[in-house]
């Protein structure tokens, strides 16, 4: 295990503030992003002796306080992972998947990841919503997002990514049919959207059909993550 020398810990908070790169804290979390191919471990920081799980990756020992100073969380689990993105080769899905528009909550955001691979679903669209990267929406996914196909597109790419490969997508808004009794024919996408606008113009007009979860009066509409977790379930039950 190399000792952590100033310029590296200078170098670490600069890396810190680039987006692109994840800073994990959390031992599950950095177990199923050792798993994940399309991620790259750069180096593990921690104040123990030795990992709680074995690699060759290269290993830096710090104090407490420098791990805090470059944790996310106010206690990490005294490791730290510095690890970053490789490009995803985007498939056409073959099963359901979701599709998340102009989302910015992260907890959200990684409430409907973590469903989504809860209900088998074979990807998640991100479409200019919450980076993948970012701290909280990894926590709230509770490393899911590792688990799953999970790619970042612009409104643009997304409208022609879903044109060229004729997707079927299901639109959630509370205009639509009862998810409870509505039947897909073959593979649909879940398109949920922005909790205050709904899912945008360029995406509802690519959406065949329009689903809302029934509800007693007073209520005008539910959290977009627990109202997409509904729908992704009740579509994915027949699959368990």
């Amino acid at each position: 295990m190399l000792k952590a020398t100033k310029s590296l810990i200078l170098e670490w908070k600069r890396q810190k503030r680039n987006k692109s790169l994840l800073f994990l804290d959390n031992v599950k979390i950095i177990e199923d992003a050792i798993k994940n191919s399309s991620i790259k471990i750069d180096c593990f920081i921690t104040t123990l002796d030795e990992l709680p799980f074995k690699t060759t990756t290269k290993t830096y020992r710090v104090d407490s306080k420098t791990l805090e100073m470059l944790a996310d969380t106010v206690t990490p689990q005294k490791v730290l992972c510095i690890a970053y993105y490789t490009q995803d080769v985007v498939e056409v899905p073959t099963s359901n998947f979701l599709v998340i528009d102009s989302l910015q909550d992260p907890g959200n955001v990684g409430t409907l990841i973590r469903t989504a691979k809860a209900c088998g679903m074979f990807a998640v669209f991100l479409v200019d919503s919450v980076n993948k990267t970012n701290s909280k929406l990894i926590r709230s996914s509770v490393g899911a997002v590792f688990n799953e196909k999970c790619y970042e597109f612009t409104k643009a790419e997304f409208v022609n990514f879903a044109t060229k490969n004729k997707l079927n997508l299901v639109k959630c808004d509370m205009n639509g049919k009862d998810i409870f009794s509505y039947a897909p024919s073959g593979v649909v996408g879940v398109v949920v959207g922005n909790e205050g606008q709904g899912v945008s113009a360029e995406i509802s007009a690519l959406c065949k059909e329009t689903v809302k979860i029934p509800m007693k009066e007073g209520i005008e509409s539910l959290n977009a993550g627990v109202s997409g977790s509904i729908i992704m379930y009740e579509l994915s039950k027949n699959n368990f």
